[in-house]
This record gives C-alpha cells, structure tokens and sequence, in this order.
C-alpha cells in the first residue's frame, strides 16, 4: 500500500512546491511600481483609450501590472488583474506548444501530412509543419463559413469547420509549402488534429498538457459549441464603448483562438517555457526559427511565434485580433522580459508602444518602424 501511494505523494508533493514557487513569482507590489512605465500607461489609457490589463516582467520578477477600465462598460464593471480575456490568435503559439508536445512523445510527426488524420481533406500535400508555418496555402474557414453554416446562433466545432471544407471544398490561397499567409484554418486544423491524435477534446489536452504543468490555474478553453455564453466577465467592444460585441457560431472553433487567460498566466506559462517544465529546450527553440519566405527582414514567422531578430536580440511574440479583443505577447528571449497586453477595446492603441520599449531599453518592436534592410526608420 505504501509502494502505490507514494509514487502519489511524490507528485503531490512536487506540484504542491510548484505551487509556492508560482505564488512568489506573481508577488508584486503596487508601491515599487516604475513611475516610468506607470506615466506610459497612464497616457496610453487616456490619450490612445487603451482598455484592459498590462503586465510586465524582467528577470523573472513583474515590475509593473495594472488594469485600465471596464470589463463590460454596459455594466461598469471595473476589471481585475485576474479577469479572463479570449486570447484570440495568442492562442496560436500555445496551440503550437501543443502540437510540439506530442511531436517530442513521438506521436506525431512534423511531416505528415492532414490526409493522414482525414483521409478525406481535399487540399493534398498539407503538412504539420506548413500549417504551424502558415505556409499551407488553405482557404480561410472564417470568411469560408459565413456564406455556408446555416445555424448562426449555434457554434462551430472544429469537426464541423473541417467538414465544411470537406464538402464545399473552396479554392485553395496558394500551393503547399508556398508563400507565407496568415490564416486561421491553420490552427483550426492543427487543434483538431491533436482531437485526432490524443483522443481527447481540445479543451481538455491542453488543460493537463500545458496548462497544468505551468500553473495556468485560471486559463482554459472556451467555445460556443459547448457553452451557450462563454462564461467571462470580459467583453470585446469594437474601438467604441457602444460596439460591445455579440460571441457567435465562430467563436466555436479552437486552436486558432479560443484560448481565455489572464496577463498573470501569460507570465506563468513564460517562466515554465523557460524553466523547461512543458517542453525539452531543442523542441523550444526549433519553434523560435524564423521559417517564413520575407527576404531581407527582421521579421518572421516559426512555429506558432511571430519572430523580431535584430541585432543581437531574439525576441518572439504575438499580436491577437478577435470579436473586440486585441492583444500582445512579448517575450524577448535575450533580456528576458515579458511583455502581456490584454485588452477588450480593439483599437489602435497596441501600435504606440514605442516609448514603452524604450523605458524598457529593448527593440522597438513595429514592423513598420524598419525598412527592407531591417534599418530602424524614425516615423
């Protein structure tokens, strides 16, 4: 008896110190907070409407989080440092987490092929790697199923999205292993492919294969094909407060969204990447290789991370773009700061973070900021 129940207590006992651990690493108090990053953020929310929650960390250690405005300004419910966002596409580099764990367990493999999980997928030649790459050439199901889902009070399943493809077929954007394109179908597929491969619900491998591990205790799959109303507090609004914006049939597919957490989970999951708790370093570090065609930039795509290389930095991150949601994850991999915007007011106010960089005295992240030859260019 005591063998059996050891083994238990062992574990227990691990994830118990876990716990602790992850409890001092979100200790934070408001009082040593940088009055730089605070006047920052203070004219973001004012001067650019910046809504929603900041977080941000160097060394491992948060040295500023906050959060501006209203979870639901029909309500005037004032948000909290631990309210839920839809993550929208910051999903994808954790779906992508996924999806690299059971290549590591040997279960699946980065040259397969879709066909061999649906045999029936009409878009020959479509490979792990090209759609963790966005390199698949895929119709976009989103613009896809507006014109064919009847039912548009009902959400989508995954399983549903691909058979729409299936059955209708649409043009595909572009060859296999082409050009990269940015597209949701992606992810989609890659999230039902691990429903294929593990058996199990999306919501449900990702709660015990990433989750867990990194002590995401209030982060968790949420899709209207399973909840009538997604049940958080936190609702998009579309650049103006009277644009709050309805959940429908497409808030039901995950992989490529779908994903609800908290700035401090965010944070949580970047200290476990790092500490190696979810995957083995080479694994890591093969998803942070810029794998897309731009010649000549500073700027690409590996496996479900957006990728920013100058000068002796390597910094991933995403951008996150959903039904009133806009988003940022940063992590520069080289001076180790972490980065979280998570914000209900999808407007424009994540594009003027120059000065932020600057008081952070990292690369200024913006595409546009650079020329060609990867030269900064004041503008």
């Amino acid at each position: 008896m005591y063998a059996c129940s050891s083994p238990k207590k062992r574990q227990e006992e691990i994830v118990q110190r876990q716990d602790e651990k992850d409890s001092i690493s979100l200790v934070y108090n408001p009082v040593d907070e940088d009055p730089l990053i605070d006047a920052f953020m203070q004219k973001l929310h004012v001067k650019s409407a910046f809504n929603g929650n900041v977080l941000i960390a160097k060394g491992g250690k948060i040295i500023y989080q906050k959060s501006f405005g209203w979870a639901d300004y029909l309500r005037k419910d004032s948000l909290k440092i631990t309210s839920k966002f839809e993550l929208a596409s910051v999903s994808k580099p954790i779906t992508a987490i996924g999806i690299l764990k059971l290549v590591e367990q040997g279960k699946l493999r980065l040259n397969q092929t879709v066909n061999d999980f649906f045999p029936e997928f009409p878009y020959l030649g479509v490979t792990v790697e090209m759609l963790l790459t966005h390199r698949s050439g895929l119709p976009n199901y989103v613009y896809f199923s507006e014109e064919v889902w009847k039912d548009k009070k009902k959400g989508m399943t995954n399983m549903d999205a691909m058979n729409l493809l299936i059955e209708h077929k649409p043009p595909r954007y572009g060859a296999p292993n082409g050009r990269f394109l940015y597209n949701n179908s992606n992810f989609m597929v890659l999230g039902s492919i691990i429903e294929k491969v593990t058996g199990k619900d999306f919501a449900t491998y990702m709660k015990e294969t990433v989750f867990d591990p990194a002590g995401m205790k209030n982060t968790a799959v949420l899709s209207k094909a399973v909840y009538e109303k997604i049940p958080t507090d936190v609702v998009g609004h579309d650049k103006v407060w009277r644009r709050s914006v309805v959940q429908n049939f497409l808030d039901g597919p995950v992989g490529d969204k779908g994903i609800y957490s908290t700035v401090q989970d965010l944070f949580l999951l970047d200290l476990a990447l790092k500490e190696g708790r979810i995957l083995q370093k080479q694994v890591l570090d093969s998803a942070y290789v810029p794998r897309s065609d731009a010649k000549r930039s500073l700027f690409s795509y590996g496996y479900g991370w957006r990728t920013f290389s100058p000068k002796q930095a390597q910094i991933v991150y995403h951008t996150g773009w959903w039904h009133g949601f806009r988003n940022l994850y940063v992590r520069d991999l080289t001076d180790d700061i972490t980065i979280v915007f998570l914000s209900n007011m999808a407007n424009g106010s994540l594009v003027k973070l120059d000065d932020l960089y600057k008081i952070l005295k990292m690369p200024i992240l913006r595409q546009n900021a650079y020329n060609a030859n990867g030269d900064f260019v004041v503008n």
